[in-house]
């Protein structure tokens, strides 16, 4: 076969199908995610709830986002990952449509918070892990980027948007839109999201097809999602955390994770537009600088995933930290009503590292836990999402007590800097003397 032929038929794998669909699946659930930073000056205006109010909601969001995202992934081995995605896409699209009625703060709480966190989490980064795991034999960490980068991408086709509809005609039309592209992805995840190689007759992409007839060959290969069937989905979930919370390594990505959910969902992506606010800047302005960070998230993350197929990811994670701490450390300063050209430069590399942390982290995951890796990688996610929430909330207290967030950005600078400690030191060996098993 000539080499034209083989780039041909590697091209067209039905692994890259998958993941073309799961990335516009990504797209369209991230609309929410760029959506509170938003929305919650509009919001304050029209029913006078305090930023403390909203960033509850916020909060709740993200630790459902966090919390349900182990049990997705045991879920998309019980049921499939169609069915669990498609399902997930629907309650997005549910909660940002029954957002518009809301008319007391509590209400916020059950449409941003729980419909919209029990959705958003179900399509969590471990459903990118869950793909490039089931579908990818190789480039692993390259493929984990890209779908990471799918988040980034729709809070860069969704923000602009949200900006603008939020101040005309207003916030309402702006949830609408997010429901929208949610539910425009459930027909092609339906018709194109398989849920195992076994389902088209082929192996993972990159796996070398063994002779005909032996056990390795496509029709003998085994399908996870059938391999799963026989295991209830919340107590695989369980016994995973069981075994995986007696491995140091865990621990280590845990608090790692917890503080990159805190530096970015929950501070930047939540108050970096109340705060520019606060300093004159123009919403819409301040919204815009955020989908620049969504464009080099995008290539951040690709960048990385990479990386991390050929260095020691946790160098990657500590040097991804520290960077993100220093950005920190000085955006109090680069805060004004116009954007200077230092803050464009913070935007760059602030873009660049959003999640580029995913990629090492999934990858260090797999090594370490074998065939459990996808659900320990979603167990440290909802850390992500705890540190996220926490500090979501204790910004927002922050704003209410002192009338700015500077407290909140120099707190934020020192926990990036722990969390590049904690990385540089994972064990070397992990994944080699570390494994974990769990039966399904």
């Amino acid at each position: 076969m000539s080499a034209t032929e083989t780039t041909r038929r590697r091209l067209l794998h039905p692994a890259w199908t998958v993941a073309a669909v799961a990335f516009l699946a990504l797209v369209g659930a991230a609309g929410f995610r760029a959506a509170p930073g938003v929305l919650m000056v509009p919001l304050q205006q029209e029913f006078g709830w305090s930023t403390t109010v909203l960033s509850a909601a916020v909060s709740i969001n993200l630790v459902l986002f966090g919390l349900t995202a182990p049990f997705a992934a045991a879920l998309m081995e019980r049921f499939g990952i169609r069915a669990v995605t498609a399902t997930a896409l629907v309650m997005i699209g549910a909660g940002g449509a029954l957002t518009v009625l809301v008319t007391e703060s509590w209400q916020i709480l059950l449409t941003w918070g729980l419909l919209i966190g029990l959705g958003t989490g179900s399509m969590a980064l471990v459903f990118a892990a869950t793909i490039a795991n089931t579908w990818f034999s190789k480039s692993q960490g390259l493929v984990i980027g890209i779908l990471t980068a799918g988040s980034a991408a729709g809070q860069l086709v969704f923000l602009p948007f949200i900006a603008m509809l939020a101040q005309d005609p207003g916030w309402r039309q702006a949830s609408l839109l997010i429901a929208a592209g949610a539910l425009a992805v459930v027909p092609l995840v339906l018709k194109f999201l398989k849920n195992s190689p076994a389902d088209v007759g082929a192996l993972p992409y990159g796996e070398t097809a063994p002779e005909e007839g032996t056990v390795g060959s496509p029709a003998a290969a085994a399908d996870p999602v059938e391999s799963g069937r026989s295991s209830n989905a919340a107590v695989r979930a369980l016994q995973v955390l069981k075994q995986a919370s007696k491995v140091r390594t865990f621990w280590a990505l845990v608090a790692g994770f917890a503080i990159c959910g805190a530096t970015t969902n929950g501070l930047i992506g939540t108050h970096f537009i109340p705060s520019a606010h606060d300093h004159g800047m123009p919403e819409t302005t301040a919204a815009g600088l955020l989908a620049v960070v969504g464009i080099f998230d995008i290539l951040g993350t690709i960048a990385s995933g990479w990386l991390t197929d050929r260095y020691n990811p946790k160098i990657l994670l500590a040097v991804y930290y520290q960077f993100r701490g220093i950005g920190l450390l000085v955006l109090p300063l680069l805060l004004s009503a116009t954007v200077q050209p230092s803050m464009i430069v913070f935007v760059v590399i602030y873009g660049l590292d959003w999640v580029a942390t995913v990629p090492p982290t999934a990858a260090i995951c797999r090594k370490t836990f074998g065939a459990d890796g996808s659900v320990v990688f979603g167990w440290v996610f909802a850390a992500h999402q705890l540190g996220a929430a926490a500090a979501a909330l204790g910004a927002g207290a922050i704003r209410d007590a002192t009338g700015q967030y500077t407290y909140a950005w120099f707190g934020a600078a020192a926990m990036c800097t722990i969390a590049a400690v904690i990385s540089a030191t994972i064990r070397k060996d992990a994944g080699q003397k570390e494994p974990v098993a769990v039966a399904a």
